[in-house]
């Protein structure tokens, strides 16, 4: 069956790599053999696809990302402009006797962004971390952590300051629906006023 996604001629994509329809990929950018990349997928200008990435369907890469090997991105994930991911706990150029470091020398950290999650402009995810569903990362962040789900985190390190609705709204706690038994905190959108369950786990590392 023919695909139908659209590459823009200034892009470089592997043959062996495979593009869900609906997708398209803008200038300058370059997807790797072995990357596979959902449907309904935007990579803005310059995004850089790494060897056997995995990219959901309808996730959207804005400007001067690269995403390397050892990160999955789910279905729906967004990232900010110029968003950095790593895959090196120990980066080095070189070996201790001084000769330059192969692909065998390394180990790779694996980075997960689940269903729904955005991340902000600028925003640095440290590899060996996973990022939960529908949570939010501000811009400027330096994750170093586990994301919640619904997580909202920003700062320097990052630190879990709320939750968030799937339309982006912070939730609110509900006074009269705290189960201290049941190990779940229920939240509330004051927007859309989706009621949301929160681990108790999760609630307890707030900044307030």
């Amino acid at each position: 069956m023919e695909s139908n996604y659209f590459v823009h001629p200034t892009a470089d994509v592997s043959p062996h790599a495979i593009i869900g329809n609906g997708t398209n990929i803008w200038q300058h950018c370059q997807v790797r053999e072995g990357a596979v990349i959902g449907r309904n997928c935007i990579l803005s200008k310059g995004v850089y696809i790494d060897a056997d990435v995995r990219i959901g369907n309808n996730v959207k890469i804005q400007n001067g990302i690269s995403v390397y090997h050892g990160v999955t991105l789910e279905d729906g994930v967004f990232c900010g402009p110029h968003c950095v991911f790593m895959n090196d706990r120990r980066p080095r150029s070189i070996k201790p006797d001084g000769t330059l470091k192969g692909a065998d020398d390394w180990d790779v950290s694996e980075t997960l962004v689940k269903l729904g999650a955005s991340i902000g402009a600028h925003a640095a995810i440290v590899c060996g971390v996973t990022i939960g569903c529908w949570a939010m990362v501000g811009a400027g962040a330096i994750v170093t952590r586990d994301v919640p789900d619904y997580g909202l985190t920003y700062g320097n390190p990052a630190q879990l300051h709320g939750f968030v609705c799937p339309c982006g709204e912070k939730l609110t706690e509900m006074v009269d629906g705290t189960n201290q038994d049941s190990g779940l905190i229920p939240m509330q959108c004051p927007i859309c006023h989706l009621t949301i369950l929160i681990l108790q786990t999760d609630y307890a590392r707030l900044i307030i």
